[in-house]
């Protein structure tokens, strides 16, 4: 009898135990993390069914219960800025945390020009990141890249701080832009660098979102990245329990043919964005297109100046939102233009003004009335900060084509004097037929005329896929291209 007790025990040694899944957070919620400051953060992942999870930070206690498919979502009170401090998840497992900071968290998406890394940058620009000393207070994460049909709840990525170490693999546009906050706000700033180069805007909507304007294809495979939703669905739902302050966006390039219908997906996404974040005030930023391809002889039609057109009909049409120009830093060879250090710094200029209420000038001239009178055009402008100056604009960093021809890049002359006369205009008569216009500064209006046009009806300032640009302000900010007219543009549906 006790020889079989014996071996019914021992055989019970031998039986599988219970599988019990340790509680684990979703990647964002991981070691050196930056929480929103002054908000309700929400900390989640996965744990057995009917698990109970427990997060503590600082004063604050948060617990939930994971759902049928074990699914926990707890919320925690993250206080003022600073850091590091500890955080705790406890489950069945306990999971701690001693270099969680609390400041100010930004999403920075878009394409290649957001992908582009410091290493990729100029020499000026790469020196600048790398030669900094290390700054925790400044971090990144980059998600996982993940083109999925359905929406996703699991991501990868670690929060990696600023070091000479690191910064080359960053996000060169969002590590000036967080650079530049951290540096002025003197908080903790967090970048969640969520991009991929050659993508469309309609793969970064939901499906729900894109429904109006196009209809997702049947038996679409996951794995192409302009799929429509599916970065959406892998790269930006599985992180919409993030509380973030908001979005800096560099995109559009991948949409220049279809211009006319950016003006409806732009806002519509940004719409969606602070929908699914549940934060309708979510700041959005947003990058105008950098001039391209070889300067055109002879004033005409643009795709390019039609999207960027489409970025600038943005500004009308929600709130808290603002764009960067960067007509002074274009290349005829290169969509890439490699300063990217003027991107991230005009970014944060626009969200210290903006979003944090700093007193400074963060935009160049923009476009406010035209009236006309006999043989010449006035044009009046909002943000003309100390004033209205022409400046010129030099080609530099020249390349040989095959075809024998040179292209170059171009950039202000840094120790040329400022002009009242400006370059970039164009004018047209009742033909509609644009001639290149003289252009003079008067106080903060700009005269212009062209001796083809006797009675002009429409000015177009800027407009080409690589425009040469020579209005700006006093701070050195450029003017954003526009025109006076609403001609049928060339990618604009026919009725």
């Amino acid at each position: 009898m006790k020889a079989r007790i014996f071996l019914f025990l021992l055989c019970l040694g031998f039986m599988p135990a219970a599988v019990r899944a340790d509680v684990k957070p979703n990647a964002l919620c991981s070691e050196g993390m930056v929480l929103q400051q002054k908000s309700k953060a929400k900390i989640w992942g996965a744990a057995d069914k009917g698990e109970k999870v427990t997060v503590t930070f600082r004063d604050s206690k948060g617990s939930a219960v994971a759902d049928d498919q074990g699914r926990w979502v707890a919320e925690v009170a993250t206080g003022a800025a600073g850091g590091p401090f500890e955080l705790s998840i406890v489950g069945n497992n306990t999971i701690s945390y001693k270099n969680v900071l609390v400041g100010e968290v930004w999403i920075c998406s878009g394409q290649s020009n957001m992908e582009w890394t410091v290493n990729s940058c100029d020499k000026t620009d790469k020196e600048y990141a790398t030669s900094a000393v290390h700054n925790p207070m400044l971090r990144m994460i980059t998600v996982k890249k993940n083109p999925q049909t359905s929406p996703q709840s699991e991501t990868g990525g670690v929060w990696t701080d600023a070091k000479p170490q690191t910064v080359g693999g960053f996000s060169a546009a969002g590590y000036f832009f967080g650079r530049n906050l951290q540096e002025n706000m003197k908080v903790p700033v967090g970048l969640i660098n969520s991009s991929w180069g050659g993508t469309r805007i309609e793969t970064w909507m939901s499906e729900s979102a894109l429904a109006p304007y196009e209809k997702a294809p049947a038996n679409a495979k996951s794995g192409n990245p302009n799929g429509a939703s599916q970065l959406y669905n892998g790269m930006l739902h599985p992180f919409l329990n993030y509380q973030v302050k908001g979005a800096v966006w560099y995109q559009g390039e991948s949409n220049a043919g279809q211009a006319y219908k950016y003006r409806s997906l732009h806002p519509a996404m940004i719409e969606n964005w602070r929908a699914d974040f549940k934060n309708p005030e979510l700041a959005f930023y947003f990058v105008q297109l950098a001039p391209f391809t070889a300067i055109p002889k002879t004033p005409g039609e643009s795709t390019w100046a039609e999207l960027r057109e489409a970025q600038t009909m943005t500004m009308a049409k929600l709130k808290n939102v603002g764009q960067v120009v960067i007509t002074d830093f274009g290349s005829e060879y290169d969509i890439h233009p490699t300063p990217k250090r003027p991107v991230g710094d005009r970014l944060a200029l626009a969200a210290r003004t903006q979003t944090y209420g700093e007193k400074i000038v963060y935009s160049g001239p923009a476009y406010k009335s035209v009236t006309f009178a006999g043989n010449k055009a006035t044009l009046s402008f909002d943000h003309v900060g100390g004033g209205l100056e022409g400046r010129e604009l030099l080609r530099t960093l020249e390349r040989k084509n095959k075809d024998g021809s040179v292209s170059a890049a171009w950039r202000v002359k840094t120790d040329a004097p400022v002009s009242s006369n400006v370059v970039g205009f164009t004018v047209c008569g009742k033909d509609k037929v644009f001639h290149p216009a003289l252009a003079e500064i008067n106080g903060s209006t700009v005269a212009v005329s062209s001796e083809k046009v006797a009675e002009p009806i429409a000015v177009r300032y800027g407009w080409a896929n690589h425009p040469i640009c020579g209005l700006f302000n006093r701070e050195g900010l450029p003017a954003s291209p526009f025109r006076t007219d609403d001609f049928r543009g060339i990618t604009q549906p026919k009725q």
